[in-house]
């Protein structure tokens, strides 16, 4: 008798899903058409873009302006602290803080008539602040600002003269002069008014071998 073959069952396959299957009917989005793959949709929706554009001449981007915030004044630091230069040729001087000016700087004095330090402007990173304080309240420092420590440019001579000539060192002007004896004057009556204090301003401080400076109470 002949051999009865087998009939194979027949599975359907698996209805697409996602951007794979075929819409049931026309949308907005597909307009009517039907696309088979995602590859023919996305080419289907796909933006034309522009070119890129190459300058002729070498153009160098305009950097962009980085706005400037004020520098946080440290809390310890307050007007008639006694503060501790730790740099220039002023370094371990004791000196007296005045006010931060716009730039961020500290305006400190000596005075110049107690250990010879002027007004100047130093970077709060490099004092030391101390837990002594004097009354400035009748030191007038208003119209110090940071236009008063510009130098002023000197007259270049050329030729041979002019490369050998030496130039001196810059003095201050007339007004940073009287404006600091102004300042050294209501400074100095505050300091009479404090015992010791003015022994404490002229002394420089130092550190010798063995010292701690991270366990000193300034």
């Amino acid at each position: 008798a002949p051999r009865r073959q087998r009939r194979r069952s027949f599975t359907p396959p698996a209805r697409p899903r996602g951007s794979f299957a075929m819409p049931r009917g026309p949308t907005s989005l597909t307009k009517g058409f039907v696309y088979r793959t995602a590859a023919t949709r996305r080419k289907a929706f796909s933006v034309k873009k522009d070119g890129k554009f190459y300058a002729g001449d070498d153009v160098k981007p305009k950097p962009k302006p980085r706005p400037q915030n004020p520098t946080a004044l440290r809390s310890k630091i307050t007007p008639g602290t006694v503060l501790i230069l730790l740099a220039s040729r002023f370094r371990g001087k004791r000196v007296v803080f005045l006010k931060q000016l716009e730039s961020g700087l500290l305006l400190v004095s000596g005075p110049y008539a107690v250990n010879g330090v002027p007004l100047r402007r130093v970077n709060q990173a490099y004092v030391i602040a101390t837990s002594t304080k004097i009354d400035v309240s009748g030191v007038d420092v208003s119209d110090v600002d940071d236009a008063m420590f510009k130098r002023e440019k000197r007259g270049y001579v050329k030729g041979e003269d002019g490369f050998f000539a030496k130039q001196g060192p810059t003095e201050p002007s007339e007004e940073r002069k009287a404006k600091q004896e102004a300042v050294d004057a209501a400074l100095v009556t505050a300091i009479d008014g404090v015992e010791m204090l003015k022994s404490y301003l002229q002394a420089r401080f130092t550190l010798s071998k063995g010292d701690r400076p991270q366990e000193m109470v300034f």
